[in-house]
């Protein structure tokens, strides 16, 4: 029986950052008491990230320059899927480059769902990547607010070159309602913090963890890290505590990140992959209408498997912000006068999009077989030798090196976050576009920076509540 592992990961987290203060500072009118969780700074998704983005920004950095060919499913959790009716992890799968035939399903409905798909992904036997993506939205003023962040983590799992194997498993299912949200809301309603703390994680989570020690056949004495994600100030630490452990608890990624919803236990698991060497035992708890226990022993492989960015360079990665009202746009918190710039219509013509799938969502360029030429879009025909475009060689523009040839700052178009950014791309393999620059700091973009490409939202058509996704370029380090 063929038997699963992980045997990579990687991590995203936005590169936009609030320092908690300022959020604490906008509502010191009303709620003056936030200044006591004013520590720190969060992460937030810009107007063009979603869990779909972030997904896919995870997903690549954990395949790096392996072979999406290989994965046989991609499994996406998130308690924040843009789409109800329209598979998000289809759209994943495309992006990455995932062959036809992938299997691909959706994980919602719990802040455990990264940690259920994890685990039912490597109870199987497909080869797979799942991935946690999460941005959860905290009511104005609230603590959520100030706990909350983004961010985004995934792992392939494979029979071959196994990093970290899973050795022991529980789960318990409880309907211990610690918070709620309907379908048709987009905050989270919570019961009382020491209720949840005290009843719910103090007693739910041992149970399981119980279980999966004796699934393993080890005492908490084994474990050298204890991972355990929780908006509610420390819970992990109550819960080791009960437990008697003795090792390291996980950080929370608190500073930084801030709590990732469904996505967060992964991102904690990445980040602890980071520092584990071999014969390390990692548990990891997913709390949520009971609790998923899995304990992970690294192997030797772990020392060569590095993701090229992961959750440390992402997490340095940063671009603060001190505006609050910036964040709160892009979580649609604010409704903004942006003029009739802004009135056009947004409608996707969904069978061009359907027909161009390969260059919209794989960034596929065509070369020309005849001469060499690499262009973008593809036309019927190259631009160079004017040889018919049968001949082209399908290349992906995804990963290629490439930097800016020239670029402006537009602050007459409309743009969710002005300014917009805009200039052509030169590609090493001879393709050059003209490109959306996106996570621009407040030095703005020279001739000559190097770039790399990040999936995005093109668009927004509020009206239909339909995205339209693309990619755009990005400096390669923020600035």
């Amino acid at each position: 029986m063929t038997v699963l592992g992980i045997t990579a990961y990687g991590a995203y987290v936005p590169r936009l950052r609030i320092d908690r203060a300022h959020i604490a500072a906008a509502h010191k009118w009303a709620v003056p008491g936030l200044r006591g969780q004013a520590k720190g700074s969060r992460a937030f998704t810009s107007w063009d990230e979603d869990a779909i983005t972030m997904a896919v920004e995870a997903a690549r950095d954990a395949i790096g320059a392996g072979d999406a060919d290989k994965i046989e499913a991609v499994r996406l959790a998130s308690s924040n899927l843009p789409y109800a009716d329209l598979q998000n992890a289809v759209l994943v799968a495309r992006a990455i480059g995932a062959r036809d035939d992938v299997a691909t399903s959706d994980a919602a409905g719990s802040q455990r769902a990264g940690t259920s798909a994890l685990l039912q992904a490597l109870k199987g036997t497909q080869a797979a990547i799942v991935i946690g993506s999460d941005n959860p939205f905290g009511k104005p003023a609230s603590t959520q607010e100030m706990s909350f962040g983004a961010g985004a983590a995934a792992f392939v799992l494979g029979s071959e070159n196994i990093i970290a194997r899973l050795i022991g498993s529980a789960t318990v299912a409880s309907a211990f309602v610690d918070h709620f949200r309907a379908s048709d809301v987009e905050t989270d309603y919570n019961w009382e913090e020491r209720w949840v703390r005290d009843e719910g994680y103090s007693k739910i989570a041992p149970v399981a963890i119980a279980a999966a020690l004796s699934d393993a056949q080890l005492a908490i004495g084994d474990i050298q890290h204890f991972v355990m994600p929780s908006y509610l100030k420390g819970a992990a630490d109550a819960v080791a505590k009960k437990i008697r452990f003795e090792g390291t608890v996980a950080s929370g990624l608190e500073d930084g990140v801030g709590y990732a919803g469904a996505a967060h236990a992964l991102l904690m698991l990445a980040a602890t992959l980071e520092k584990a060497v071999p014969g390390d035992r990692i548990l990891v708890v997913g709390f949520g209408q009971g609790a998923d226990v899995m304990i992970f022993q690294a192997t030797d492989a772990i020392t060569g498997a590095k993701p090229t960015r992961g959750v440390s360079v992402a997490v340095a990665d940063a671009i603060p912000t001190d505006s609050y009202l910036r964040m709160l746009s892009f979580y649609n918190g604010i409704d903004m006068e942006w003029g009739m710039r802004s009135e056009k219509n947004a409608k996707t013509a969904l069978t061009e999009q359907f027909r161009s799938s390969g260059q919209l969502e794989m960034f596929n360029a065509g070369k020309c077989a005849a001469c060499g030429q690499t262009q973008f879009p593809q036309l019927q025909y190259c631009v160079k030798c004017h040889a018919p475009s049968e001949q082209f060689q399908q290349v992906s523009l995804r990963d290629a090196p490439c930097e800016v040839l020239t670029s402006t700052a537009d602050w007459l178009s409309y743009h969710p976050s002005p300014p917009l950014y805009v200039g052509f791309v030169q590609f090493e393999n001879g393709a050059r576009m003209l490109m959306e620059m996106v996570d621009v700091g407040p030095q703005g973009i020279d001739t000559g920076t190097p770039l790399r490409m990040v999936y995005r939202i093109k668009e927004k058509d509020r009206q239909r509540g339909y995205n339209r996704y693309f990619w755009k370029s990005t400096p390669l380090a923020a600035a």
